[in-house]
């Protein structure tokens, strides 16, 4: 669902801009008051994995693949949605400015769908659910991987509303043609969702928010993020992902080629020029080493911050 440069026009890509700025802005704040020091680490790892994650695009029908939001996912292990919109805004900036995936002007409109609607309306219906399933723990990945389900859904209707307002594409064809490819999206997002969840319930319950105790370990979320990124990604499905599809059906791809930002990306494609396959697995782990650098780094200035405003 990432947006590509030319996809949106001038104007709404700057309202969607501002819009994310002063929702980050927020969350920053937020964040200060919500994150512990004892969870630094896990806003890393988490925003490592969901890097990662996004690399590896699962086939669905018709000729098409996706991959993982993890808004809500990453809503859920931090618990909070002010940390998940942090955490998700962190890999799109990375992805936009070396990876060429997503426009650089369309920056703000991917961090406003995927990092702010596709969190808060995971993070929402999750809590929802939750209360309708009776509050118990077991029924959290259920919850959260039927709430994930739907805000990939909601985070294309968003997209679609942009593309429809950017001229792009008419209303009455990209909103049909985008929310039903991301219904079938929305399947996958929820049954991994719900199976990461399930694994930490019972293996690293240190690793979801609630739970006594302290940080068991970097062993296993490491290997965890270094096999995603390094080995699952060379799998990945070679399909046009969702909004792809969907750009070729209704015939504006061709949009992306009109405008070019001069800005360096040494990782497009999540490639090392000439090398292949292992290029791939290289870029994959510099990605998701760069992006748990910058959350780890992100949330020992929040730590300090928060231990300065409460002295």
């Amino acid at each position: 669902m990432h947006i590509p440069d030319g996809f949106v026009s001038p104007s709404v890509a700057a309202i969607a801009g501002v819009t994310s700025v002063a929702a980050l802005g927020i969350a920053l704040g937020r964040s200060q008051e919500a994150f512990g020091i004892r969870r630094a680490p896990i806003l890393g790892l988490t925003t490592a994995f969901i890097f990662a994650a996004q690399m590896v695009n699962f086939p669905v029908a018709g000729g098409t693949s996706g991959h993982l939001l993890g808004g809500t996912l990453a809503a859920i292990i931090l618990g909070s949605p002010w940390a998940g919109m942090l955490c998700i805004a962190t890999v799109l900036i990375i992805q936009a400015v070396l990876f060429a995936d997503g426009g650089i002007t369309a920056l703000g409109a991917n961090i406003l769908n995927m990092g702010l609607v596709g969190v808060w309306v995971g993070w929402i219906l999750t809590q929802t659910l939750q209360r309708l399933f009776g509050g118990a723990k077991n029924r959290l990945p259920l919850a959260a991987g039927i709430a994930a389900g739907i805000s990939v859904v909601v985070a294309a209707i968003f997209a679609a509303i942009e593309l429809a307002l950017s001229g792009t594409s008419p209303l009455n064809i990209v909103l049909p043609a985008m929310a039903g490819i991301h219904i079938l999206i929305g399947v996958g997002e929820g049954l991994i969702t719900g199976g990461v969840l399930t694994y930490l319930a019972n293996a690293r319950p240190d690793l979801l928010p609630g739970e006594q105790g302290e940080f068991k370990g970097w062993l296993v979320p490491v290997v965890s993020v270094l096999l995603v990124s390094g080995v699952f990604s060379l799998f990945a499905s070679s399909f046009p992902d969702g909004l792809d599809w969907v750009a070729q059906e209704t015939g504006f791809e061709q949009l992306a080629d009109n405008v070019r930002v001069s800005i360096p990306t040494p990782f497009a494609d999540y490639q090392v020029s000439g090398l292949g396959k292992i290029g791939t697995s290289i870029a994959g782990l510099l990605g998701s080493l760069i992006c748990f650098g910058i959350a780890f780094g992100l949330a020992n200035i929040m730590k300090v911050k928060r231990e300065v405003h409460n002295s």
